[in-house]
């Protein structure tokens, strides 16, 4: 047995513990039995190409990244201001000024719109795109300064996890797995207010802008309002989308904070 093959083997066991759901809720995604899904985990069973491509549909990520042959971003928090640096692997440092802006705006999402039962990680991802790239068109500098990355279901912030991970453990956030219709979902409690002091005029007014236009959008309405997007349009596949790419802009684009179509 290969080594890949094991690696496939755990990816998918633990893409599927991250997301809350059954052996027998994945057997029913791929269209096979309970005991072939124990199988493909334990790494006495191939994966067919069918297969691997609805895995990766369904984790929303790449088949290559399922295979070992393309590398997940690595996300360093960094405790004091430090450029930010983008090399093959897409490895990140993030400055504290930035992090404590993340963490401000996540809270104050969650406590805004977090309780509107569309409102899980996938929709939190794409508000926290749409503040970031709106509010650099706006102003041409950056609010959070995350780091997205197109993937097949909208932009990913992969500072995210690291980050709402901390929160989770100080007690400021609770995670829970939900339901909304018949898709998991993962969704955040707040155990506090976000701290308004540490946020602008300007950058609440682009807060509730965003979350005014886009907050009542379902995870399908709001990736799929996403692809239209000049910044996604203009991004490789599983690369980081550039903030100066809100200005790369056509007549018949018009999907940003100015468009009618929200």
């Amino acid at each position: 047995m290969s080594g890949k093959l094991l690696k496939l083997g755990n990816k998918i066991k633990n893409l599927r513990k991250q997301l809350g759901i059954s052996q027998q809720k994945l057997a029913d995604i791929l269209n096979i039995s309970r005991v072939a899904v124990t199988e493909l985990e334990n790494n006495r069973r191939q994966v067919k190409t069918n297969e691997l491509v609805k895995l990766a549909n369904y984790f929303d990520v790449s088949t290559d990244s399922l295979l070992g042959l393309s590398k997940e971003p690595v996300v360093k928090l960094e405790k004091y201001k430090k450029k930010k640096t983008i090399r093959a692997t897409i490895r990140i440092n993030v400055p504290q000024r930035n992090i404590e802006k993340f963490k401000e705006v996540f809270l104050y999402i969650i406590n805004k719109v977090g309780a509107k039962p569309n409102i899980g990680q996938a929709v939190i991802y794409k508000l926290l795109y749409y503040i970031d790239f709106n509010y650099y068109e706006r102003y041409e500098t950056q609010f959070m300064g995350a780091t997205y990355i197109k993937n097949r279901y909208g932009p990913t912030p992969v500072e995210f996890k690291n980050i709402v991970s901390q929160l989770v453990k100080a007690k400021i956030v609770e995670e829970y797995k939900s339901k909304y219709f018949q898709y998991p979902q993962v969704k955040y409690l707040p155990l506090k207010k976000s701290d308004l002091s540490k946020l602008s005029a300007n950058e609440l007014e682009v807060i509730d802008d965003v979350l005014n236009k886009l907050s009542d959008m379902t995870a399908k309405q709001i990736s799929d309002y996403s692809h239209n997007d000049v910044p996604w349009l203009t991004t490789n596949q599983g690369k980081a989308i550039e903030y100066e790419s809100v200005f790369y802009r056509t007549p018949s684009y018009s999907v940003r904070e100015d468009s009618e179509d929200i």
